[in-house]
């Protein structure tokens, strides 16, 4: 299983962009889908989840009503749209996959079994 992160690049505060993550050799059915950011010096943060199978989703505080995690069932993508983007933003994100979780699993870097190679994200003030 390999998971493709793309969409990153450079905005401007207050800005957005579109994430993307697509999964080869197995599909996203049974699973839930993450995504991380690890910015310079500082440790991988959680920033949103979706359950596949039911659309469930979790979001970090940091993002409640600025990014939006999405399914594209027919095209077996996750997306992850950002919103009124602020530099504290600027982080490379990082998909990655788990077997279906409960919601209170699925803040938790440790239960994902499966890491894309992440996209860069700089927002500029």
């Amino acid at each position: 299983v390999q998971l493709q992160a793309s969409g990153g690049g450079l905005v401007q505060t207050g800005g957005s962009l579109r994430l993307s993550c697509a999964s080869s050799g197995r599909d996203f059915s049974s699973s839930t889908v993450g995504w991380f950011r690890q910015a310079p010096g500082k440790e991988r943060q959680f920033v949103a989840a979706i359950r596949w199978g039911d659309g469930n989703t979790v979001y970090a505080d940091s993002v409640k009503g600025r990014f939006t995690i999405s399914r594209d069932r027919a095209k077996g993508t996750a997306h992850l749209q950002m919103n009124s983007l602020k530099p504290e933003d600027t982080a490379v994100y990082l998909c990655a996959r788990a077997p279906s979780l409960i919601i209170g699993a699925m803040r938790t870097p440790t239960q994902y079994n499966y890491w894309g190679q992440g996209t860069l994200v700089t927002v500029s003030s």
